[in-house]
């Protein structure tokens, strides 16, 4: 509240105030106020994303200046969280989010890019040397970054390798395929590929939008009608997916409850059966709630499970506002990385950053402590879930590098493109609980050295 105070005061010409970041557990219920931001910015907008961009915190300026009010229905694809007399009361989650998020100015070309070279550096710095961007096009008034890395790409100031992941409107359906067929010949170029497309299926599970085969519980541990919500429908994915699976492309799939996974999971069967094997590399993103039977359908299917092991740790969020709208059998269904190796899955990881910090090795710390780096003492998560230190390098160097397509790339040898990363440590040589300790000394990528320690 206080920055905000101070961004409004320091920037008086600013038509509004902008920013984000916020934790859900710092609100009751994980639901701020537009009152508190009324309180120190009263006259202009303010829209604030919060951390895991599933939810946006507005002032009461925003909500006149959109339209919002109690008369205002939820799309289909979000909420208005309302207060008790019904009136909206500050917090607009998922669809609900552009309501107020497409008034907001967009940034220019030139901010765009040099927040893309300023990420980079960033990510090379952790030892990062390619990515996928799981957002490539226009979504809830963010920013589109396509332009800014065929720039970069073009000009040769992206020294990462890029695959990005063109944007499904699920307000759309088949008819938008031409597009992307159109917009991947386009935009790829260089160090950037444009060869994945992006279906976002549900939303998260601490504001009760992730999609569950079983509905969600109340705070007295009984059902509710709320089985979360399917940006997509169920019926015509496995219509979709076959088509662009039989044009080459491969899809990512945001499926993070227990129904969003078993409709990707059935949607990539059905392009199975009608495309046969591909080498498209489908692959599932966050999977938080997978139910056991659809376990082991990741390596029938050859379906990689793409992991975010920070995630995977006791937390307010997850004590607070997941695990008893859960109940305890879903709760043990979650994070099943162990489960997913063990039956045979490819394993791949990564951060989703901004959510959450894209540090490798802090997740890497998580995905074999099962608790968060800075939780010395706290209890290991599930811990029956765990890897071993060398199978959660793996899913971040080869299993990364797989699902990207960089094939030979997150192996030492001759004859493999030259992504190299040096430790400050040898993260075997000391106590699990010290993996988050390690430091990045040195990266090189394609053979160039991209981030020196000393040189930071």
């Amino acid at each position: 509240m206080h920055a905000q105070s101070e961004v409004a005061d320091a920037h008086p010409e600013r038509d509004w105030i902008t920013g984000g970041g916020w934790s859900m557990e710092a609100f009751e219920g994980g639901t701020p106020t537009s009152r508190l931001l009324d309180a120190v910015v009263p006259d202009r907008p303010v829209y604030l994303p919060n951390r895991d961009h599933h939810g946006a915190w507005v002032n009461s300026r925003a909500l006149e200046l959109a339209g919002i009010t109690r008369d205002t229905p939820d799309p289909a694809d979000g909420r208005i969280e309302r207060d008790a007399s019904g009136d909206p009361g500050g917090t607009l989650q998922e669809g609900a989010m552009q309501l107020v998020g497409r008034l907001d100015p967009p940034a220019t070309a030139a901010d765009r890019l040099a927040a893309l070279l300023h990420a980079q550096r960033h990510l090379h710095s952790l030892g990062i040397t390619a990515w996928q961007d799981a957002l490539v096009g226009d979504f809830l008034g963010m920013d589109d970054p396509s332009g800014a890395y065929l720039t970069a790409a073009r000009d040769g100031s992206l020294t990462a390798r890029v695959v990005g992941a063109l944007w499904w409107d699920r307000e759309r359906g088949p008819e938008q395929i031409p597009e992307l067929v159109e917009k991947r010949a386009a935009l790829s170029h260089g160090r950037f590929r444009a060869g994945s497309v992006k279906l976002m299926l549900d939303g998260v599970a601490e504001n009760g939008t992730a999609a569950l085969l079983d509905p969600y519980l109340d705070r007295c541990g009984c059902a509710t009608a709320n089985h979360g919500k399917s940006f997509i429908d169920a019926g015509q994915l496995p219509k979709y997916v076959p088509e662009l699976d039989a044009l080459g492309f491969q899809c990512h799939f945001h499926a993070l409850g227990d129904r969003a996974v078993r409709d990707a999971l059935d949607a990539i069967e059905a392009a199975r059966s009608a495309n046969g094997p591909s080498d498209t590399r489908p692959h599932l993103a966050h999977l938080q709630v997978v139910h056991p039977d659809d376990v082991p359908r990741f390596a029938r299917l050859g379906a990689t499970a793409n992991i975010q092991p920070l995630w995977a740790a006791h937390e307010p969020q997850m004590d607070e506002l997941t695990i008893p709208f859960l109940g305890p059998e879903r709760t043990a269904w979650q994070y099943p990385f162990g489960a997913l190796l063990r039956a045979g899955a490819t394993l791949a990881a990564g951060s989703d950053w901004p959510v959450s910090s894209p540090d490798p090795l802090q997740g890497i710390h998580v995905a074999v402590n099962r608790v968060a780096p800075d939780a010395d003492g706290a209890p290991a998560f599930l811990p029956a879930e765990r890897l071993s230190l060398t199978e959660a390098l793996t899913a971040y160097t080869a299993g990364s590098a797989y699902v990207n397509h960089l094939d030979g790339t997150g192996q030492v040898r001759a004859g493999t493109p030259a992504d190299l990363v040096v430790l400050d440590r040898d993260p075997f040589a000391g106590p699990p609980e010290a993996i988050a300790r390690t430091r990045v000394a040195l990266t090189f990528a394609g053979g160039q050295e991209v981030y020196a320690a000393h040189d930071a």
